[in-house]
């Protein structure tokens, strides 16, 4: 990740009398998910603090301990440099809109300039009035199904702060972590283990009727060509096409040596040079 996710605070995320605790919660949790962390309140229905907040945090508790609370939104965004007012509906007027993804790096340089930004989110039911959006410099909406335009707060709060996070990593597709590193094994131990498993199916009458053995072997190579085995993963299908191979219900593993795996490890054993016992000299 960049370096300069810790270098700016991040705009302020700024909820006009937000109705339910449970949601105001849940603007934190999202809030903190992506790095987030200045709540203001506008005249919150049901006063502040509030316990159902904290619940519905998820523990997100540095958010709504720092969270403060304004009587209205003209106090609430005056020392703000740059404000971005939220909405679903289309506003007559003449302000800008930009989409989540615009909107962004918008207020990434806005910050890394030391300017001070805030979002605005109206409340549940109706969400932002018109005098309230004209306060802003320009209004975010989100590319949504027009038949069904109603967002939750948090989805909202959740949506701005995830492309906020996103605008300050070193590429869009930066992740905390990634898989391992996967280095596909040689094709020769593909190719072994492939003639290993044909020699193994010949012998118990698998490729029948025998006219059909070349498609056969072409689909059974196709198969296992197409995933890319690193080479611990061929000698894991290979001692798994030996067990077959040597043991049977007759002869399970562990409970001796199967002629058949005798007759295979003898002529191999004989290509061994043999060790000198212990303590006797070289």
């Amino acid at each position: 990740m960049s370096s300069e996710q810790n270098e700016v605070n991040g705009p302020a995320i700024i909820l006009v009398e937000p109705q339910m605790g449970e949601n105001i919660g849940m603007v934190a949790r999202a809030m903190a998910n992506f790095g987030l962390s200045e709540l203001r309140l506008v005249a919150p229905r049901d006063g502040w603090p509030n316990e159902a907040a904290r619940a519905t945090a998820a523990k997100a508790d540095h958010v709504i301990d720092q969270a403060t609370v304004f009587p209205t939104l003209e106090e609430a965004i005056a020392d703000l440099t740059y404000v971005l007012a939220t909405t679903a509906r289309q506003r007559d007027g003449f302000k800008p809109v930009l989409a989540p993804v615009e909107a962004a790096p918008v207020l990434r340089a806005r910050e890394t300039a030391d300017e001070r930004t805030g979002i605005l989110f109206g409340r549940e039911r109706f969400g932002l009035s018109n005098e309230e959006v004209g306060r802003a410099d320009a209004i975010v909406t989100f590319p949504i199904d027009p038949a069904f335009a109603s967002l939750n707060i948090a989805q909202a709060v959740l949506l701005m702060a995830y492309e906020w996070m996103k605008s300050g990593l070193a590429t869009e597709a930066d992740t905390p972590f990634r898989g391992p590193d996967i280095t596909p094994a040689p094709r020769e131990e593909l190719h072994g283990l492939l003639d290993h498993l044909e020699t193994a199916l010949a012998a118990r009458g698998y490729f029948r009727p025998e006219a059909k053995k070349e498609k056969m072997v072409d689909r059974l190579r196709a198969v296992l060509t197409r995933p890319g085995f690193t080479l611990g993963e061929i000698k894991v299908l290979r001692g798994i096409v030996s067990s077959l191979d040597y043991f049977s219900p007759s002869e399970p593993r562990g409970v001796g040596y199967p002629e058949r795996k005798q007759a295979a490890d003898t002529p191999r054993m004989q290509r061994q040079p043999r060790l000198a016992p212990k303590g006797d000299d070289a």
